[in-house]
């Protein structure tokens, strides 16, 4: 089991900000395609964004397309996902995974994952 941890997360008003980071150890960030998803209370988990190896690709789901950034620092071997204009909707516990293969927003298709960080956007 590669251990990932998630950092980052808190409470914010919405319309701010807020920045996490997933770091491991024992696994090389760059040879895998890697993904953010998260998970509201009481819904199933889902998709927020993922980035691909070789041309780091980035797809994200159309809830946030436009305020989320997904990238990677692969020196530091961490990802990043910076969250803008958040609103109470993107309140879940926010997860890194990594990619068994290509990247995907297919939940199954993700090997590693963290133990979550909690994001809580108030009105």
């Amino acid at each position: 089991q590669v251990p990932l941890v998630e950092s980052g997360g808190g409470l914010v008003q919405a319309g701010g900000s807020l920045g996490l980071s997933c770091a491991a150890s024992g696994l090389t960030f760059s040879g895998y395609a890697m993904g953010w998803f998260r998970q509201a209370a009481g819904k199933e988990r889902e998709f927020v964004a993922s980035i691909a190896t070789g041309a780091e690709i980035t797809t994200y789901a159309d809830s946030v397309k436009g305020r989320f950034t997904i990238s990677r620092d692969k020196a530091k071997n961490i990802l990043y996902l910076q969250m803008n204009s958040l609103k109470p909707d993107d309140t879940a516990v926010y997860y890194c995974a990594t990619a068994t293969g290509l990247s995907s927003y297919i939940t199954r298709k993700y090997e590693y994952w963290g133990q979550g960080t909690q994001v809580t956007v108030s009105s």
